[in-house]
């Protein structure tokens, strides 16, 4: 799921020490078990975070949205544990870790914004297994709701079987409740996107 930050952290001061770096939607990052000698800011667009099993059944974690770091488990430079894929076409910032750590004895500040942002990934796997308390209206209404705040936007750029996917819902039960929603007039859909008309009834759903 997506949780939002409790403070703006304001990467953009920084970014020109970092490698500008364009992916197409549908295209990886990284991915899980490659070698990793860094992190990843997202500036713009929208990338999803899956694990694989041995299986090859593919799992959910988090949908990074802009402003949001990516891949920071192999700042240590050992092997990414999940594959980032981008949603839509975006936009990242790539720091090496040890241009990182050269960066912040210049920049000390820089230590307590990236300690925020590591923090911020840990909400998230905490939220992720805290979902498993809410009901499927109360799941989607936190990732809903999240999202809207976090892009100023009431649009949500992202499918049902994503939706299915971040909340751990089926496609079927997420269909129903958007179905729902839209009879009450709470969501809009128009040509598969969702346009929250009325953001108080997520919000005051999660409360």
């Amino acid at each position: 799921m997506v949780t939002v930050y409790e403070e703006v952290f304001h990467w953009e001061n920084y970014l020109k020490y970092g490698t500008r770096q364009f992916f197409r939607k549908k295209e990886c990052i990284y991915k899980q078990g490659e070698f990793g000698e860094g992190f990843y800011y997202l500036h713009k667009g929208l990338v999803r975070i899956v694990t694989e099993s041995a299986a090859g059944k593919e799992n959910m974690l988090n949908i990074v949205i802009p402003n949001q770091l990516l891949g920071v488990q192999s700042l240590d430079q050992k092997t990414h544990f999940t594959t980032a894929i981008a949603v839509k076409d975006s936009v990242v910032y790539h720091f090496s870790a040890d241009e990182f750590r050269k960066l912040m004895i210049t920049h000390p500040e820089l230590f307590k914004l990236f300690s925020k942002s590591v923090i911020h990934k840990m909400k998230i796997l905490l939220d992720r297994i805290n979902m498993n308390a809410l009901t499927s209206e109360q799941k989607l209404s936190v990732l809903l709701h999240n999202i809207c705040d976090e892009f100023k936007n009431y649009e949500i750029p992202i499918s049902q079987q994503d939706l299915a996917c971040c909340t751990g819902l089926t496609r079927i039960t997420v269909y129903k409740v958007l179905k729902h929603w839209q009879e009450a007039g709470i969501i809009e859909i128009d040509k598969r996107k969702y346009f929250i008309k009325k953001p108080d009834f997520l919000r005051n759903l999660v409360g």
